[in-house]
């Protein structure tokens, strides 16, 4: 499994609930069933891979992840996962409000645009970076956002979402090996990673 879902399951508790958006095929979800017990959910625009997920056991749910996690009650959830979705994801306070109503916990990860290799594209060639972590030119990317760690935390701030945990990795694309980054993260760190609750009232 992807280094930086491997640490996403580190973060969630045995027997929770889990509600996944762009879960892809299921991996994260199939795993946290086999290890942790837990009960899960996904939603995945992809046809293909809700199809693959569905055939491993999985409840993946074919729709638009803006849409679909509306219809979730309150507090359904223990868990809700966005994981490097957040970048394609058009109005993302919206967005992450939702996880936090539908889910006690929300866990956000993307890849930090910050990244001192992607600067460097920037600084010596001038053209838009293209990395194993932002594989896209420009003019083909589905991604609609560039997001720094530093630019994350100002948003959560101005949003009042509540980090309860962050982590910044260095890890090759889609990698299962990688690292925690613990000094300069928004300049050395290829993806960041936060655990988000709602700011108590008062």
């Amino acid at each position: 499994m992807r280094y930086d879902l491997s640490l996403i399951a580190s973060w969630i508790e045995s027997g929770s609930t889990v509600l996944d958006l762009g879960c892809g095929a299921g991996d994260l979800l199939h795993i946290l069933a086999v290890d942790k017990g837990v009960r899960g959910t996904g939603i995945e625009r992809e046809e293909e891979k809700v199809t693959r997920g569905i055939e491993k056991g999985l409840s993946i749910l074919h729709g638009d992840i803006n849409e679909e996690v509306r219809d979730y009650p309150d507090g359904h959830f223990d868990y809700v996962i966005l994981s490097q979705t957040l970048q394609q994801v058009f109005d993302p306070a919206r967005l992450i409000r939702e996880m936090l109503r539908v889910g006690k916990c929300g866990i956000v990860s993307f890849p930090n645009f910050a990244y001192y290799r992607i600067r460097g594209q920037l600084l010596f060639r001038g053209r838009a970076p293209v990395s194993r972590e932002l594989p896209y030119e420009w003019y083909d990317t589905p991604n609609i956002r560039v997001i720094t760690i530093r630019d994350f935390r100002r948003f959560c701030r101005k949003e009042g979402f509540a980090i309860a945990r962050e982590t910044a990795v260095s890890a090759p694309h889609h990698h299962e090996k990688g690292a925690v980054v613990r000094i300069f993260p928004n300049l050395l760190a290829t993806y960041g990673m936060f655990m988000l609750t709602r700011r108590a009232a008062g």
